[in-house]
């Protein structure tokens, strides 16, 4: 990942650490993604791209030891603070570059990520770096957002404006062909959506001067037409609209 690249998304990310964690969305899907890779006392977690420490934490009361790591070291206080809260003793958090792992091969049975592939220059890498510290028989977890074709060129012009360190939301093929190519076996797949009030998402944003009005504008505008692919909508007299996530978890292959 670029030096610039990783300079833009620390930026981001120590002014949202705080209020990422706050906003009610994202902590949606937990326990569909516990359900999905059941972890048990037996497992060895990380959690790359961790942020203030939802997934991990939530991991950790099932799983036997959990690592995460990030590039932001405000992201890191903070699931540091989250697991002193919840009383965790099994966590360990770590800045890292999740495109170069500083782990060894075959180390862990469990390796999750969540909302970090439309922050990343090179999903692919990251997930052939997920796969390679995969114990072989142990899982991979990958859960983002994911568009119809047509809807991802207006979303991600969307997102560049209220997070600049945003890169591109795979489309639904795009994420499949990544996941079923990767070698992975035993694929299994799952979606949700990410409700969101656009309001609260502009407090927990850091766009550009004079962006947060276009941002506002493009939302209002797609009311009752979608082409950002999000179903904005009016809700209760606020601005609403719903994120579409996939999920995927397979399984490293056993060499013969």
């Amino acid at each position: 990942m670029s030096s610039s690249h990783h300079k833009r998304i620390v930026e981001q990310f120590t002014q949202q650490a705080i209020p990422f964690a706050q906003l009610p969305g994202h902590l949606d899907s937990l326990d569909l993604l516990l359900e999905m890779a059941r972890p048990t006392q037996q497992d060895t977690v990380l959690d790359l791209a961790c942020g203030p420490g939802l997934v991990a934490c939530a991991f950790a009361r099932y799983a036997g030891q959990v690592i995460g790591m990030d590039l932001t070291p405000a992201m890191l206080d903070q699931a540091a603070r989250r697991q002193q809260e919840q009383g965790l003793a099994n966590l360990v958090w770590q800045q890292g570059d999740v495109q170069a792992l500083p782990y060894a091969a075959d180390s862990f049975s469990l390796v999750i990520t969540r909302y970090s592939f439309h922050h990343l220059l090179d999903p692919q890498q990251t997930l052939a770096e997920m796969i390679r510290v995969c114990k072989p028989g142990g899982r991979v977890l990958v859960a983002d957002v994911a568009l119809p074709a047509e809807k991802v060129d207006a979303y991600d012009q969307l997102e560049l404006l209220r997070d600049p360190s945003h890169t591109h939301a795979l489309t639904t093929h795009e994420f499949s062909d990544l996941l079923l190519n990767s070698g992975l076996q035993d694929c299994t797949q799952a979606s949700y959506n990410v409700e969101l009030e656009l309001e609260a998402q502009l407090r927990a944003s850091f766009p550009l001067p004079g962006d947060e009005e276009r941002i506002r504008q493009l939302v209002t505008e797609d009311i009752n037409v979608d082409n950002l692919g999000i179903k904005a909508r009016y809700q209760e007299g606020a601005v609403v609209y719903s994120v579409p996530i996939s999920v995927y978890l397979g399984k490293k292959g056993v060499q013969p």
